[in-house]
């Protein structure tokens, strides 16, 4: 299996349902395999002057590399959030029928 042509995009979300309609949006448009929604992450962050917590929903997407800019512009059309978390880790091994079905999930569906 060709290396570094996967990668996971972590995003938070503020709720399950702007979760679940990025998630099916991703999966339904074909520009990611699989999307996680892992709840209640307890974010600490910085934000205009002041430290903020919040109760979130992690979106653990998996993808195509070169998915990447559409991926970016269909979270920041589809979030309720200013600024969006968006980052992609680049994905340098795994099981390769895994790393297949990230390539073209239809084939095991």
């Amino acid at each position: 299996m060709e290396k570094n042509r996967h990668q996971l995009i972590l995003s938070t979300c503020p709720d399950k349902e702007s979760a679940e309609r990025i998630a099916r949006a991703l999966v339904s448009e074909r520009l990611a395999a699989c999307a996680n929604i892992l709840p209640i992450a307890q974010s600490v962050y910085l934000w205009q002057g002041k430290i903020e917590s919040a109760a979130e929903q992690l979106l653990l997407i998996k993808s195509m590399t070169e998915a990447y800019n559409a991926i970016e512009k269909r979270i920041l059309e589809l979030h309720p959030y200013e600024l969006p978390e968006v980052i992609a880790v680049s994905i340098a091994d795994g099981l390769d029928a895994y790393l297949s079905w990230i390539n073209n999930p239809e084939e095991r569906s």
